[in-house]
């Protein structure tokens, strides 16, 4: 795969960490893969990508979209470690601390290679899974992980901002380092599609750069190629969540670096019976709605 050579990544971060990684081991995973084959499990052949998806390289990764590029998807994994700092584990372990109560159906947006996708699964084992994202090849990587460790996840190939799945579907859906990825309107419709498919009372939760720290940190975006950081950094993941309808938002730092937001989808307004009218109280006691 083709990289960038003039980000700060390439030129001084790259040399250090790849001494950390084993790069023949890597090559010879990624050359016994028929990777188009693999892909094509997961591949929605009538899914149009998004112009600010396959027009963008991500993290100096050259060829449209970076993350349609099947290298990244084996690379991505050993290289993050040592890219979220400071430990790529607690981080990702942060999301899950923040649940609250027992979902029992789960939708991780933008899963990638699943990393936080199986976290969840470990975490709730009875609770239905699926994990979703634009990139086959992320997908595969995904699946891949997740036989491995005994885990059964549902991976869907599609939009974070247009899943086509049931309304009122999930329990809880949670976002990991995506939103840094999007342009500020896609994070926003993701987040009225969060609610779209949320249970009234259900939960959602985004884990991301820390809009603050990175807002007066402009260095960070010449680390790694990141097309909307900047934009995202701008904005407020409290504010994108109070206007889809979020209730109860709260942003918690985390090691300062990264940020939590979490909001609750609001139950339906029970109407008080004292205030209803006498035409208003006949419609309830024929209504089966409203049976008590």
């Amino acid at each position: 795969m083709a990289v960038r050579q003039d980000n700060l990544w390439e030129l001084f971060l790259s040399p250090i960490v790849r001494s950390f990684i084993d790069e023949e081991k890597l090559a010879k995973f990624y050359h016994s893969i028929d990777w188009e084959k693999e892909s094509d499990r997961f591949r929605q052949p009538n899914l149009i990508y998004p112009h600010y998806y396959k027009s963008q390289n991500f993290h100096g990764i050259e060829g449209g979209g970076g993350y349609l590029n099947p290298g990244a998807s084996v690379t991505y994994d050993p290289i993050t470690q040592y890219a979220i700092p400071p430990n790529e584990t607690w981080v990702r372990q942060a999301l899950i601390d923040a649940i609250g109560g027992q979902p029992r159906t789960i939708l991780d947006l933008g899963c990638g290679t699943g990393s936080t996708t199986l976290i969840l699964k470990q975490a709730f084992p009875q609770a239905q899974v699926t994990g979703l994202d634009l990139s086959p090849y992320m997908l595969f990587m995904a699946d891949y992980k997740a036989k491995g460790a005994g885990l059964d996840i549902e991976w869907r190939h599609g939009l974070a901002e247009a899943t086509s799945l049931p309304q009122a579907s999930f329990d809880l859906v949670t976002a990991s380092l995506l939103f840094h990825e999007t342009p500020p309107s896609i994070s926003e419709a993701i987040l009225k599609e969060c609610f779209r498919l949320l249970v009234p009372g259900g939960q959602v939760i985004i884990l991301d750069g820390n809009q603050k720290t990175i807002r007066y940190a402009e260095w960070l975006t010449n680390i790694f190629e990141e097309p909307y950081l900047k934009d995202y950094a701008a904005g407020s993941v409290d504010a994108w969540m109070g206007s889809a309808g979020f209730e109860a938002v709260r942003t918690e730092d985390v090691w300062m670096v990264h940020q939590i937001t979490r909001g609750i989808k609001p139950l339906p307004v029970q109407k008080s019976h004292t205030t209803n009218t006498l035409e208003e109280d006949m419609n309830e006691l024929e209504n089966p709605a409203f049976a008590y």
